[in-house]
């Protein structure tokens, strides 16, 4: 049995995701990027990306890198499908990474891990964002969670609520009276309302590629990142607004 698997969530249930997942960033699709980026993690002991049917399985395994399998899920609901996932790879833990994430960072990931082995009665480790949200809910976009395997199949038995059944950690999450959870300060350079490094929309996409371009493959850990758009207000005023906008849609 693996200690702690990474699962990247490769289902497309939306147009946009799959428009995410499908460009390209420095010549590989952002779903290849992301792959790349946690199979750099020195914490994890194997990566497996999620598809949720034949059709899916058939558009995402083009994107992943070979050596890197693809699940095909046909279970009724996320949390249903990773349950299954680690009952074919069975894992102590598991690591959730989106997909449509480009600047997930390898190191905020192999930290989760090493946290939760430094607390072993933990069920879920995530980053807190300064409104005392897991960052993961942020538009941040650059964390992962982790969670222990046997809370999450806790989770898929009680949990009733669809919203709960189809984002795969809320119910852990939601009910810290069932559950340990550590929630680690998310890193102030970065933990703020005028940044934004989702890509929900066409110009998060731009602003994307912007902070490729001026940073280039191999620099863009959080630090970098935070560095350069500390010089650029124009940019943190726009990302500023997008996110009072879409936290208000």
């Amino acid at each position: 049995m693996l200690k702690t698997l990474g699962i990247v969530q490769g289902c497309f249930s939306s147009p946009r995701f799959r428009r995410t997942i499908n460009r390209k960033l420095g010549g590989k699709s952002v779903l290849e990027w992301v792959v790349r980026r946690v199979t750099d993690c020195a914490r994890l002991d194997g990566v497996i990306v999620v598809a949720c049917n034949a059709v899916e399985h058939r558009f995402v395994g083009s994107l992943v890198p070979p050596d890197v399998p693809v699940f095909v899920g046909n279970q009724p609901d996320a949390l249903e499908r990773f349950c299954r996932v680690l009952e074919e790879y069975p894992a102590e833990a598991a690591v959730r990474i989106r997909g449509d994430n480009p600047f997930i960072d390898p190191v905020l990931i192999d930290r989760l891990v090493t946290t939760a082995q430094s607390h072993p009665n933990c069920d879920y480790v995530s980053y807190c964002s300064q409104d005392g949200r897991p960052a993961i809910l942020s538009p941040v976009g650059i964390y992962a969670e982790w969670f222990r395997s046997s809370a999450l199949r806790k989770a898929a038995r009680a949990s009733r609520n669809t919203a709960d059944r189809e984002h795969v950690t809320r119910y852990i999450y939601s009910h810290p009276e069932k559950f340990n959870l550590r929630l680690i300060p998310a890193p102030s350079e970065i933990d703020r309302d005028d940044i934004r490094l989702t890509v929900d929309i066409e110009e998060d996409w731009e602003h994307t590629l912007a902070i490729y371009d001026a940073l280039g493959p191999e620099a863009l850990d959080w630090q970098r990142i935070a560095g350069l758009l500390d010089h650029q207000p124009a940019l943190r005023r726009r990302m500023a607004v997008l996110n009072r906008v879409h936290a208000q849609g």
